[in-house]
């Protein structure tokens, strides 16, 4: 199986990929859809030449995020081993679930052992704490696969650095987690309302956030606890720790990363452009600061240039004590505005008084022409300096599959040789350059600016 995965090194041309994996899987394809498993007495898939072989290190609740994902739409793709500390439970969960879709995973604790005895893998999926992910990344490529890595890549850039190089190294695919990037609405609005229409004109702002609600501390049955020696083996003091790592300095990089990477990486993406300043302010003002070491408020404005030579100023906040408003990001032109969000029950488009009319995009099919609404109280007189609200041009691209299948899709298919990363090391490494400065830039005070070279490795 070794001369498989060499063949998949850079990912390959659909056509040789089949014919390389024809030989291992035939008389498979010939066989029923499912067949009895003799040696666990249930019904067991059959794959067919076209599959490939997926690992999964970290099965935690990102990682059945993903895994759902997969098995809710994606063909041709077997998860044959999953990886995770948390035996007791987390494994087992995952375990079950795959074998009940067919897929008859082989079980580990440590992933140094999966990667060498797994010897059919194509690629692996990272979904562990961030402080793992260098370590779990740099491994897998290094053992020949292809690298599906939860985002943010690393809570250093050091490490985030030794990622890309690696990848650079190995020639492997590395794939990083901000699936917006192949989410279709968003791909609709950039290439299409941004890139070729120019609905909105200059930009000039850009507003965002991310708010949630008051969440307790993730809990653990007491019976199905990690042993201690464990936990310190993998680098956790305790339960507490394990289960809430994204509260510990150390381990990843609060909510400003969890949340806020997603969206900011939007940013610098419509843009084509990367910040030169960031302010940013920000405590731990609600929960208890020994067991939430990072932030749960921060709020934060960067600056950003152009290739226009325009600067850009944008806001963005993240609270984790009300979730009133939700998550979108809006952006904000001299002649409209779009405001999308990963929710497809939210995002619009809107026309400045003094742009030209839209008519032709409305036709093209890129926006909905708006309805027409009668205003609910014609007695009620504006004030000289008010506004009516501009009506919204609906977004034409509707998007309910879940979140994050169409950035798996993109991976699988570009190890197939059939499509490009939509979001490969280097784009990764720039929105990690982007967001851990915004720590740096709470805990300074001050205003803090990027040098040239700091989104490049």
């Amino acid at each position: 199986m070794s001369e498989k995965k060499a063949d998949l090194s850079k990912g390959m041309p659909r056509r040789e990929f089949i014919k390389s994996t024809a030989i291992a899987g035939a008389g498979l394809v010939i066989a029923s859809p499912f067949v009895r498993a003799q040696s666990r007495g249930r019904q067991q898939k059959v794959w067919g030449p076209n599959t490939l072989n997926i690992g999964i290190i970290g099965c935690g609740a990102q990682g059945q995020v993903l895994i759902n994902a997969l098995l809710k739409g994606i063909e041709d793709v077997r998860i044959s081993a999953v990886c995770d500390i948390w035996e007791e439970y987390n494994q087992t969960r995952v375990y079950r679930l795959l074998m009940a879709y067919g897929h008859n995973p082989n079980k580990y604790i440590d992933y140094r052992e999966m990667l060498d005895k797994e010897k059919d893998l194509h690629g692996v999926i990272i979904a562990t704490p961030d402080f793992r992910h260098a370590e779990h990344a740099i491994a897998a490529m290094e053992a020949g696969l292809h690298v599906y890595c939860e985002k943010e890549m690393s809570n250093t850039l050091e490490n985030a650095r030794k990622m890309v190089q690696t990848q650079k190294r190995t020639g492997k695919l590395l794939q990083i987690g901000h699936q917006r990037r192949s989410n279709p609405r968003y791909i609709h609005c950039y290439e299409k309302l941004i890139k070729e229409a120019n609905l909105l004109g200059r930009i000039t702002t850009i507003n965002g956030q991310w708010n949630r609600s008051v969440q307790p501390d993730n809990g653990w049955p007491e019976k199905q606890a990690i042993p201690q020696e464990r936990l310190k083996q993998f680098g956790f003091k305790n339960m507490h720790q394990f289960r809430n790592w994204r509260w510990y300095k150390g381990m990843g990089g609060g909510p400003i990363v969890d949340l806020g990477s997603h969206q900011l990486d939007i940013y610098a993406w419509f843009l084509e452009a990367e910040p030169i300043s960031v302010m940013a302010s920000g405590g731990t003002d609600y929960y208890e600061k020994d067991t939430h070491e990072w932030y749960d408020t921060v709020q934060t404005m960067f600056e950003f240039k152009t290739k226009q030579g325009n600067i850009v100023r944008a806001t963005y906040q993240t609270i984790t004590t009300n979730n009133n408003e939700g998550y979108f990001e809006a952006f904000l032109g001299d002649e409209g505005a779009l405001i999308i969000s990963e929710s497809a029950a939210r995002g619009g488009v809107y026309r400045q008084q003094n742009a030209p009319l839209w008519d032709q995009w409305v036709e093209k099919g890129y926006i909905h022409a708006p309805e027409e609404k009668k205003p609910k109280n014609t007695d009620v007189v504006l004030d000289v300096r008010e506004t009516l609200a501009p009506p919204v041009h609906e977004i034409p691209v509707e998007f309910n599959d879940p979140y994050h299948q169409p950035h798996l899709r993109n991976f699988f298919n570009a190890i197939r040789g059939e499509e490009e990363l939509n979001c490969p090391a280097e784009v990764g490494y720039e929105t990690a350059v982007m967001v851990l400065k915004v720590n740096e830039a709470v805990e300074a005070q001050r205003r803090l600016h990027f040098g040239d070279n700091e989104f490049k490795v």
